[in-house]
């Protein structure tokens, strides 16, 4: 299955386009949070997406809550937030928000890792795991140099061995891509990101 993956769109317009362009050869496209800007701006965010040629699944980023997201009206799109889903013999799995909590303040949508762990122990499988917190050690470094990923993240997906783990969140590794074991392992970032993966 040919699949488009991005994050952090944060109302890019341009960023955008692209996608809507490229979702013409994708079977499903897979949107990993932040779509918009501080709880705001989420309608303009629905627009710039609505031609999209393939289904989406999508998980709330911290700039959005999975109910807003779930309102918002994305066009064949399924929201996961410690939920999966079964599409064309593959399992997913999303978590959204921010994990560990982040230092932005009360528009932050976000998890303790406590929470997340809880949420995450719900899957006993899945294929793809949908996150826009990344592992903790993976893509998660900050421009000072801070690892910020999620302990809880990561535990997961030792567990589960997905064969794709799919991120965001933290912006100075966009295009970052690595293996956890046998998971590959990607902070997708606005860009169109390909990926094969065979139920």
């Amino acid at each position: 299955m040919k699949i488009l993956a991005f994050s952090d769109l944060h109302l890019s317009a341009s960023h955008a386009a692209d996608i809507v362009a490229a979702s013409a050869g994708a079977d499903l496209v897979i949107g990993a949070g932040d779509f918009c800007n501080m709880r705001q701006g989420l309608d303009r965010a629905v627009a710039m997406l609505s031609g999209l040629k393939a289904p989406m699944v999508a998980v709330p980023g911290n700039g959005e809550s999975a109910d807003e997201l779930r309102s918002a009206g994305f066009p064949g799109t399924s929201v996961l937030h410690g939920e999966g889903l079964d599409f064309e013999g593959l399992r997913l799995f999303g978590l959204g928000y921010g994990v560990p909590e982040t230092p932005f303040g009360g528009w932050s949508c976000d998890l303790s890792e406590v929470h997340a762990a809880a949420m995450l122990a719900a899957c006993d499988h899945a294929d793809i795991v949908i996150s826009h917190s990344p592992p903790k050690g993976f893509g998660d470094v900050t421009s000072g140099g801070v690892s910020v990923g999620s302990t809880a993240v990561r535990a997961a997906a030792e567990r589960l061995k997905p064969q794709v783990l799919l991120c965001g969140h933290v912006h100075d590794c966009w295009g970052f891509r690595g293996t956890l074991g046998k998971t590959q392992v990607a902070n997708l970032g606005p860009a169109v990101n390909w990926f094969e993966v065979e139920p």
